[in-house]
């Protein structure tokens, strides 16, 4: 079931930008190592900024999952639609 306020939760919700962080770093992670290689003679740094990253933005969405963004939720604070 998906929260009554779901397109401004996709428009404005930190968790979700971060996800979309991630995934980017996801799928620019193969081809800036196959850039990497070709170029570069020890990529094993640029593997492993791009592997950080990608778990940092990860973490950071998971945080910003838990915190209350006024914007979004107004003066809800995490209570159901009927009962805010």
């Amino acid at each position: 079931m998906l929260v009554h306020n779901w397109r401004t939760v996709l428009r404005h919700a930190w968790s979700v930008r971060l996800m979309v962080l991630a995934l980017l770093f996801i799928v620019l992670e193969p081809v800036i190592n196959f850039v990497a290689a070709t170029w570069v003679s020890r990529d094993l740094y640029i593997q492993l900024a791009m592997s950080a990253a990608t778990g940092l933005f990860a973490a950071a969405a998971i945080v910003a999952r838990i915190f209350v963004q006024q914007k979004i939720s107004g003066e809800l604070n995490g209570k159901p639609p009927a009962e805010g």
